[in-house]
């Protein structure tokens, strides 16, 4: 839908795109200056594939601080992003037909990236009433003989964050299963509300520490989409292993970009801070305003900026003599007749669903409920 809305966009369409996942924030002065400088300074060769050492040190020292986790320098590489970590996670990690675990909804590119490298992706269900959490019970029934769990939270599509107690009963069943991995995307790290903790399974179950990878970045804290920076931390020899794929994919990330990522980790995070409370109440306005739209319902996300209003109660329903059949009709029928984007919820893995994208402003969140409010009022049962 991203695309088609750009499309649409460069005919002169006035769309308001909720479809992507990027802050609509520009990168706080700070890191670009630190760019520049690194940019005056030379700072344009090679680096060590695993990264700067002082950025490295860097991000040891925010995992030990922040997260909890005792990594070193050495536990630390440097990627092209979050999206390139969990990638070179999953090929160090799988050999062809190993299973790789996914909790649904999913992120679009985790089963994509799991059959890249000839693993099986395995979809887990979830259910709405759990919050979009995966249970016990169900992880019990599929990790034995599993190479990979990918688990999210903050969670990309649903908000969910996954509590304490959560990941401490995921964390029993994975204690039973010695052979399985797991990569824990902690991406939407700082983006949590309501009172919700964002907490890693890894500084809960230390012992897992051993055999997972925790994967972030710098596109979503601090408004870096298009910088292509992430990290992951593990294990020596598993990050030793992703770090030889990385010299013979990337060589490295870009060396300017590392050096102002030192400044975003070790600088004032005040812009982060606004940034979570400008979602917040984002959040709060495009909630309120779904839950005066007939036949839709959505639950309140406690993280992460993207809600995930359930739509298959409007499924029958008719918009200028088409039966609306699917999320992915729904989402084309939004573009069309209110030039709002939207992501239907089969490219998560679950019908029924649409996900927003609230990084956007405040105004155009108000211009897309006044526009679907308009779009309702000419649907028919």
């Amino acid at each position: 839908m991203g695309a088609r809305a750009r499309v649409l966009k460069a005919r002169g369409v006035d769309v308001i795109d909720l479809s992507v996942g990027e802050p609509d924030a520009d990168t706080p002065e700070a890191i670009k200056e630190a760019a520049v400088r690194a940019l005056a300074a030379g700072r344009t060769k090679y680096t060590p594939a695993a990264g700067l050492p002082e950025l490295r040190e860097a991000i040891a020292e925010k995992l030990a601080r922040v997260n909890g986790l005792p990594y070193r320098a050495e536990n630390v590489l440097v990627t092209v992003g979050a999206k390139h970590a969990i990638f070179l996670a999953l090929q160090a990690l799988c050999n062809p037909g190993d299973r790789v675990l996914i909790p649904a909804p999913y992120w679009v590119s985790y089963a994509d990236q799991a059959s890249l490298v000839d693993a099986e992706p395995v979809i887990l269900p979830t259910r709405e009433e759990d919050g979009f959490k995966l249970r016990p019970e169900v992880l019990s029934e599929a990790v034995q003989g599993a190479r990979v769990l990918i688990l999210n939270s903050p969670h990309n599509p649903t908000g969910a964050v996954y509590t304490p107690e959560e990941l401490a009963a995921l964390g029993e069943v994975l204690a039973e299963a010695p052979g399985c991995w797991v990569i824990s995307d902690e991406i939407y790290e700082p983006f949590v509300y309501d009172g919700a903790r964002n907490e890693s399974l890894l500084r809960l179950k230390p012992e897992l520490q051993e055999r997972a990878v925790v994967i972030n970045g710098f596109s979503k804290a601090y408004a870096m989409t298009g910088w292509r920076l992430g990290y992951a931390a593990g294990p020596q020899p598993l990050v030793a292993a992703m770090t030889t794929l990385q010299s013979h994919a990337t060589s490295n990330a870009t060396t300017f970009a590392q050096v102002a990522a030192i400044e975003a980790l070790q600088g004032s995070q005040a812009s982060v801070e606004t940034m979570v409370r400008t979602f917040r109440e984002r959040r709060d306005l495009l909630l309120a305003g779904l839950r005066r739209l007939p036949g839709l319902s959505c639950p309140t996300p406690q993280g992460a900026f993207y809600l995930f209003p359930k739509v298959s109660g409007l499924f029958g329903r008719t918009w200028r003599g088409q039966v609306i059949q699917s999320s992915q009709q729904l989402a084309e029928l939004l573009l069309e007749g209110a030039a709002t984007a939207t992501v239907p919820g089969t490219a998560f893995g679950t019908e029924g669903y649409l996900r927003l994208s609230y990084a956007a402003s405040t105004e155009r969140l108000a211009e897309a409920l006044d526009r679907w409010q308009a779009f309702w009022e000419e649907m028919e049962p």
